[in-house]
């Protein structure tokens, strides 16, 4: 599409679309994290961002499903990336502590009360929206394929490490899931200290 000339009175309008767009996406991410994929709608969105309706079908003309999968898309992202790093500069053992750091820290500072959203939209059936399971598959797909990766690095042949990769997201995951119910970190705690015995374990058992 060719570039359109804009007045100087029609110019701040630009940033502000912007921002509302990154506003929705920050709420329904907030939403999912909170209330899962069925409770986040169009209108609670809004509610929370402060973000003009008007705007919406702009930035979303797919409506919500749109607008969460954008969020997944985004929140997923994010997360996906934190993990490569680690993954590639750590060890496994400070790796996982790193990992679980971030949750016990967003649990921590929402007082329980937010999760992983891409494990929100998983537990759900969303019927009526299939692409979300879809997104949340690939998003965990690739942190498994992070963690796996590392393992073969510190000498776990391919389908140990695929094992072991799996373990570590379920279990941080049901573990936060777990806190939320509890109110605690316990869960987390007792999690990390298992899993970071098998890693020890398996990783020592490579080196001999």
């Amino acid at each position: 599409m060719a570039a359109t000339r804009r007045s100087n009175k029609e110019a701040p309008a630009r940033p502000r679309l912007r921002d509302a767009r990154r506003r929705m996406i920050e709420g329904t991410i907030e939403s999912l994290r909170i209330h899962g994929a069925s409770a986040t709608s169009v209108d609670r969105v809004l509610a929370h961002t402060g973000a003009p309706r008007g705007s919406v079908y702009h930035h979303f003309p797919g409506g919500r499903a749109q607008l969460i999968t954008d969020a997944l898309s985004a929140a997923g992202g994010s997360m996906s990336e934190f993990i490569e790093t680690i993954t590639r500069e750590y060890d496994p053992t400070t790796a996982l502590d790193m990992f679980v750091a971030f949750w016990r820290r967003t649990l921590l500072d929402s007082d329980y009360r937010a999760g992983c959203p891409i494990f929100a939209v998983a537990v759900e059936t969303n019927d009526d929206a299939p692409e979300f399971a879809a997104s949340a598959a690939e998003i965990f797909a690739r942190w498994n394929t992070a963690l796996t990766d590392l393992l073969i690095r510190h000498g776990l042949d391919p389908v140990r490490s695929r094992r072991l990769a799996t373990l570590t997201v379920a279990a941080v995951e049901g573990a936060i899931a777990l806190c939320r119910v509890e109110r605690a970190t316990a869960p987390l705690e007792d999690t990390v200290r298992e899993l970071q015995a098998h890693l020890a374990s398996a990783v020592g058992a490579s080196e001999q």
